[in-house]
């Protein structure tokens, strides 16, 4: 609908009908929005900054990263606090608050990946949701390193239970792809587009059942992230219909992109490691199954998994095996645009590109109404889309510390003008105009809340 909206301060405080007076002083910035969409800030519940991984680190860091999201939209995001082998949950909240104090440009606030599970940990959990990190993550891939068995993964999902925190699973049965992985590379077959034939639909589909099936069982929600085969979405749709509080997200890779992207180019197969993420990106007919699950509410959210690697030095550690390749694209940037193009395609909604992109996580992860919506009362995380506006999504159009762009002869229409962080104007006609470490931690409530 139309209507004028007020900021005042951090907040929002009023709309008021197009045809009242808008009083004129110096204590009063009018910006005109006529022909453009008022949107709330985007929530991109899944990132990557500054994340060791696979002997590097990701190359976008709190400051870059988040500087890129402001860029395309989004003015939260929740990024991965990372428990080492043995260590405590303490310690790795307080080594991600320094990665993201004094630089983050945007609010942030953290889900906490468990490595570990001991007594210790379980007894840990009930500090960290204290501390507003309400969410836990738990892998079933990756073993010696993330992995965790499927009692760990039960004793944390009681205990969530227990203290009202959800339970993200990183749904892929991880051993079995551990031997496909190693056999692959004893046949000499080390190009990227092995990282997809070693990753099979079917373990993500198993996966996923097997923590729906665990969630079930200690009676607790559960929240699938960056979900990409059709199976796996099967899988989550006939627990929903059974009425579990199950819930799911994807990515941009898994809606635009297909395996053929990992093959490279006919000069060098090499440069289809740009598109290794895991899990990997799927043959093209998932796309419409991926679709239906946003129009149809089986999936819920939409979120990037930014976790950027450049080509050089960092993308070529695996030149000579898919296994050493780091795992990950960039997207933060990006996600606004690709998914308001879908709306001009038909395949989803205005209101559902802005519930999957911003409401519905603000929603699931603690942080409505004060984001991800319009209320008066709400944080002033507010941004004018321009849907006329057109984009090349060219690596010299964005603003992401990575040597490449994932779609870059592609053209998007849609995109902000304006973006207001709490009330102040941190992007306008895209120059950049906030300032570093403005952004603050974000205390969640919990999902039983």
């Amino acid at each position: 609908y139309q209507a004028n909206l007020w900021i005042d301060g951090e907040k929002i405080v009023s709309h008021t009908h197009p045809s009242q007076p808008i009083p004129t002083g110096s204590d009063v910035k009018v910006i005109d929005a006529s022909g453009c969409y008022v949107i709330p800030g985007g929530i991109d519940a899944h990132t990557h900054l500054d994340m060791p991984f696979g002997g590097t680190t990701s190359s976008d860091d709190f400051l870059t990263g988040t500087r890129a999201a402001a860029y395309g939209g989004p003015t939260t995001i929740i990024d991965f606090a990372i428990q080492q082998k043995g260590g405590t949950l303490r310690q790795a909240l307080d080594t991600w608050h320094g990665k993201a104090q004094g630089k983050a440009v945007i609010d942030y606030a953290f889900h906490m990946i468990m490595t570990d599970a001991p007594e210790a940990s379980l007894h840990e959990m009930a500090d960290m949701v204290r501390e507003g990190v309400t969410s836990f993550k738990l892998f079933m891939a990756y073993p010696g390193v993330l992995l965790l068995d499927d009692q760990s993964i039960f004793k944390c999902m009681l205990r969530a239970g227990e203290i009202g925190a959800l339970i993200c699973m990183h749904a892929e049965h991880g051993l079995p792809i551990d031997i496909l992985v190693e056999r692959a590379i004893q046949r000499g077959h080390t190009a990227p587009i092995y990282h997809a034939l070693t990753r099979p639909e079917a373990a993500e589909a198993t996966g996923t059942e097997r923590a729906i099936a665990l969630a079930e069982m200690a009676k607790v929600p559960v929240y699938m992230v960056h979900l990409s085969a059709q199976r796996a979405l099967e899988r989550v749709m006939e627990a929903r219909d059974r009425g579990l509080p199950t819930y799911a997200e994807t990515c941009p890779q898994y809606l635009f992109l297909d395996d053929d992207a990992l093959r490279g180019s006919e000069q060098d197969p090499f440069d289809g490691a740009k598109y290794v993420c895991t899990p990997p990106l799927r043959p093209k007919h998932h796309h419409e199954h991926l679709w239906r699950g946003l129009r149809n509410y089986d999936l819920q959210v939409v979120s990037t998994d930014h976790c950027p690697f450049c080509m050089k030095d960092q993308k070529t550690l695996g030149r000579d095996s898919f296994a050493k390749i780091p795992n990950g694209m960039p997207g933060i940037e990006t996600r606004l645009h690709l998914l308001h193009d879908a709306v001009n395609h038909g395949q989803i909604s205005l209101n559902r590109f802005v519930e999957i992109t911003s409401t519905a996580p603000a929603k699931i992860f603690g942080l409505y109404p004060r984001k991800g919506s319009l209320a008066v009362g709400a944080d002033a995380d507010v941004v004018i889309w321009d849907p006329h506006k057109e984009l090349l999504l060219s690596k010299e159009n964005l603003h992401m510390r990575v040597d490449y762009a994932a779609y870059p002869e592609k053209t998007v229409r849609g995109a902000p003008t304006h973006v207001f962080s709490r009330g102040e104007l941190v992007v306008e006609n895209d120059k950049f105009l906030g300032q570093q470490g403005r952004g603050r931690f974000l205390r969640r409530s919990t999902f039983s809340l």
